[in-house]
């Protein structure tokens, strides 16, 4: 059975068609889809439903988990999978775990709506999060493995697999905010099923290769992952890191709240029936449909401008990105927020994906899986946890929270915050120009 998928330009000569003759293409393709469609259902719109059951104080720390999780648990699950148990197996346990406590986590908030409390809602979203996280790394590695025992070509294949990950991710987006699930929990059950799928679906994966005598000798200390902070001896490294972790910082912080911003138009009438308050999430996948297309131009742009260069440019759309949300509004500004969502998928792809090559492009031999490893502790695990405990922080400050009829909604000074990270960027960006100083540097 021949499915041709898609047809890309490569090149300057000629046309490659991109046939995956192979029924484990077609599987690799389902796997990443289901993977990143399983945050989909509910990263964007999560905030929503806590602010519907007077928790909106909390958002927050629902998302910093993402951050705590992915500090540590990455690495203990991976070492597992290298060691006791074939990653696709793995993959499908921790996914149905996840699953399953997601699906605790909706049938706790369906019992008890508005008077849910906060520690058990979030213990078992936690629970939740801490099977999922790992799994983005490693799927990876399932797809990687699998990939090279059949032989084709890695970079070619790996791209556009990863591309029906996005994909995924804007799917479930969208059903959520088609189906009317913003606002409740069914964005848990939609989750926590699309979880389940998945882990049924890792059973006909092809086994990954075992790797159960690789590092038998490691330490608690390298175990955990934390023996890749010895990078931070490299200066011009650090520096980068450390502004890397900052710039996610900005992503969380629209991540987590920019749902919750655009409901809080429902309470001015003229807005109230707007496609931006009513379809939120309709708009915020502007963000991701502009990721996937920075990510098949950034390789083109990498050839041209250097790492800092890149960077500066993510800082900047940020920036802009603010401003634009600190003066848009639903109505005859709405324009404003579709620029600043595809100003979000640039300024994410500039940053993240331009990263992930610089650290491989500096890390070299040896170091390069201990490079992204300390790359992702500190953009998706301190930046997370910082970016959103201190975005609560600064919307906490700024609103209030107020129920109508049956609806809550987070109201207040929605510009001053979105102003606050707007500077924040700049000055991130101007002290980044003055520091950083990219050198070709082998760790």
């Amino acid at each position: 059975m021949r499915f041709i998928i898609l047809l890309i330009y490569h090149g300057t000569d000629h046309y490659i068609f991109c046939i995956f003759a192979e029924m484990i293409k077609i599987k690799l393709v389902i796997t990443c889809f289901l993977q990143y469609a399983v945050m989909g259902a509910y990263s964007t719109s999560l905030g929503r439903y806590l602010v519907n059951i007077g928790m909106g104080d909390r958002i927050g720390y629902f998302y910093a988990m993402m951050g705590v999780v992915s500090i540590v648990m990455p690495a203990i699950i991976g070492a597992i999978g290298d060691k006791w148990i074939q990653a696709q197996r793995l993959l499908g346990i921790c996914h149905l775990s996840a699953a399953v406590m997601m699906l605790s986590a909706a049938y706790y908030g369906y019992l008890y709506e508005a008077d849910s409390q906060f520690v058990f809602l979030f213990g078992l979203y936690s629970l939740s999060i801490a099977f999922y996280m790992p799994t983005i790394s490693l799927s990876n590695s399932v797809i990687l493995d699998i990939l090279s025992d059949s032989d084709v070509d890695i970079v070619k294949n790996y791209s556009i697999i990863r591309m029906f990950g996005t994909i995924g991710f804007i799917s479930a987006m969208l059903m959520v905010d088609i189906l009317g699930m913003q606002t409740n929990y069914m964005q848990l059950v939609a989750s926590g099923i699309i979880g389940i799928l998945l882990s049924l679906f890792t059973i006909v994966l092809p086994h990954c290769r075992s790797k159960k005598n690789q590092n038998d000798k490691q330490g608690l200390f390298q175990f955990l992952g934390l023996s890749a902070f010895k990078l931070f001896r490299y200066r011009q490294f650090a520096i980068f890191l450390i502004f890397s972790m900052l710039l996610n910082i900005c992503l969380q912080t629209t991540n987590s709240f920019a749902n919750t911003f655009f409901n809080s138009f429902a309470v001015v009438h003229q807005y109230a029936h707007t496609f931006g308050v009513n379809h939120s999430n309709i708009l915020m996948s502007f963000g991701q449909m502009s990721e996937t297309v920075f990510m098949f131009l950034l390789p083109f742009i990498m050839r041209r401008l250097n790492i800092k260069t890149v960077m500066t440019v993510s800082m900047l759309a940020w920036v802009i990105h603010f401003s634009l949300l600190a003066c848009g509004n639903p109505g005859d500004r709405m324009w404003m927020f579709v620029v600043a969502m595809i100003l979000y998928g640039m300024a994410f792809d500039f940053y993240s994906i331009a990263g992930t090559l610089f650290v491989d492009e500096v890390a070299g031999g040896g170091m390069r899986a201990t490079g992204q490893g300390l790359y992702m502790i500190m953009t998706g695990g301190f930046g997370t946890m910082i970016g959103t405990i201190w975005a609560q922080m600064t919307v906490s400050c700024q609103t209030i929270p107020m129920k109508i009829a049956e609806n809550s909604y987070t109201i207040g000074h929605w510009s001053t915050v979105w102003m606050v990270f707007a500077l924040f960027a700049f000055l991130i960006c101007a002290v980044f120009v003055l520091i950083f100083k990219p050198k070709k540097v082998i760790l």
